[in-house]
């Protein structure tokens, strides 16, 4: 068994980043979705400002989620053609970066707009974010062999 104080195992494990560093980005935009629920579309609101915040911090740090799941993949898989579970896994996952970041640039639009009002379909496309990100987290749990 391998000792869990080794910096060599923690840090060039073959996909030990993805899996520690994708809960950030998750539980941010989750967050940020709920926050923006909450703020009833107030645009004075706090909580729309803590969803707007929340919703750019999990945009930018799903950045290295995806570039460590990219590189778990070359160095777990020798960069073999992705198939079946995995290829779903990385079609939402790219699915899930496409949504966190088009709900953080209408937050964004929104707040330079003058007056200041927040879309309608922000809520649906943060919802389907959600989504995506559930059917992603599923695949990866049994890419994983946490869900077996």
């Amino acid at each position: 068994m391998a000792n869990p104080f080794d910096l060599h195992t923690i840090l060039l494990a073959k996909h030990a980043q993805h899996v520690v560093l994708i809960h950030f980005p998750i539980a941010l935009f989750a967050a940020g979705v709920a926050f923006d629920l909450l703020s009833g579309g107030k645009p004075e609101s706090s909580w729309t400002a803590a969803a707007y915040f929340n919703l750019t911090a999990a945009a930018l740090t799903a950045i290295p989620a995806i570039i460590t799941g990219l590189l778990a993949w070359q160095f777990a898989l020798d960069g073999k053609r992705l198939r079946g579970l995995l290829l779903l896994h990385l079609l939402f996952a790219v699915s899930t970066l496409i949504l966190m970041w088009f709900s953080c640039w209408t937050h964004r639009r929104a707040r330079k707009s003058k007056p200041f009002a927040l879309p309608r379909h922000r809520i649906a496309i943060e919802v389907l974010g959600v989504f995506a990100i559930a059917l992603t987290t599923h695949l990866g749990g049994f890419l994983s062999g946490v869900n077996l």
